[in-house]
């Protein structure tokens, strides 16, 4: 704590997550678990990595884009993870606010990221099942790249104007966040200062950043759907299903966590319960996409016995 320099009040220099610390008895046994789901998380999706980065055969929009969910996955456990298993382990639950502050935009902007990625793989799918004849023609290398750069740098800045404003909050008193990491809502709520500006702000970039892109994905699985439904073969439909139901599998974990998080009530009954909720989006979905996609699909199957093969006969 350091008083300020102006006002009766004590500046906040740090904050405490409360985490899953009202939890005593299970601390030992949530420690093993998110250490468990960090060490999969990181292992599946850097194999991923990998596999879309070495194999010819995966040089693809579609791998294009995996490749670049395995990327922000990896960000996201290790955004939250690692400060998460701190506080389990040392019971140290402090972050500083510029910690504080680093932590929500890393977080901020992976989000923002994801939801035009995920927009972006929807709208591949929509080509490759709706307009096949085009896919080639308008879903080319240098387009997948100006899509993701779009997303990368556009996320980026605005999430460092929310965090620019944030920066601007007088914090003081009290300083405890009952969450596991710094989100945008417990932050802003221990604010004494003006934050009319910030919420107008994060309105604007939650329309942006979130709405859109779901409104997005969800026209292009509507008309993916239309067209499935009037193939008139059942094995057809299978296999035309089977190129996005991956895909699909992952949105709906993402945006109905996200949902479910944002939209319940701040009681103190449902705050429990939005931590459990906000787990999911932010450390099951790391661990789940690339569970998803690489027991259910065959061409990363067969990338992986490719990279098998090149590593037993390079040590023969």
């Amino acid at each position: 704590m350091s008083n300020a320099e102006e006002g009766n009040y004590t500046a906040i220099t740090e904050f405490i997550l409360i985490g899953f610390g009202n939890l005593h008895e299970l601390q030992l046994l949530l420690f093993l678990l998110f250490l468990m789901i960090y060490i999969v998380t990181i292992t599946g999706n850097l194999l991923i990595m990998l596999l879309v980065l070495t194999d010819q055969h995966l040089h693809t929009p579609m791998y294009f884009f995996l490749g670049n969910l395995s990327c922000l996955e990896t960000c996201y456990s290790s955004i939250i993870l690692p400060k998460l298993l701190a506080n389990l382990v040392n019971g140290q639950r402090s972050i500083s606010v510029s910690g504080c502050m680093a932590q929500f935009y890393l977080f901020g902007s992976c989000v923002g990221i994801e939801t035009y990625l995920l927009a972006a793989m929807s709208y591949d799918r929509y080509l490759a099942i709706c307009r096949p004849l085009h896919y080639i023609s308008i879903m080319h290398g240098k387009f997948c790249v100006q899509l993701m750069t779009g997303a990368w740098i556009d996320s980026l800045l605005a999430n460092g104007i929310i965090v620019f404003l944030m920066a601007q909050l007088s914090f003081c008193g009290p300083n405890v966040i009952d969450h596991y990491f710094c989100d945008f809502i417990p932050v802003e709520k221990l604010s004494c200062s003006d934050t009319s500006l910030i919420e107008l702000v994060t309105f604007l970039s939650t329309f942006i950043f979130t709405i859109t892109p779901f409104l997005l994905t969800l026209t292009s699985y509507v008309c993916i759907i239309v067209i499935i439904l009037k193939i008139p073969s059942t094995k057809g439909r299978q296999k035309a299903f089977s190129t996005c139901s991956s895909h699909l599998t992952v949105v709906c974990i993402f945006y109905g966590t996200i949902i479910i998080v944002y939209m319940l009530p701040n009681t103190p009954t449902l705050r429990d319960l939005n931590k459990v909720f906000s787990v999911f989006y932010t450390v099951l979905t790391p661990l789940v996409n690339p569970l998803i996609y690489s027991l259910r699909n065959k061409e990363v199957h067969k990338a992986l016995r490719r990279v098998c093969c090149k590593v037993v006969l390079s040590q023969a």
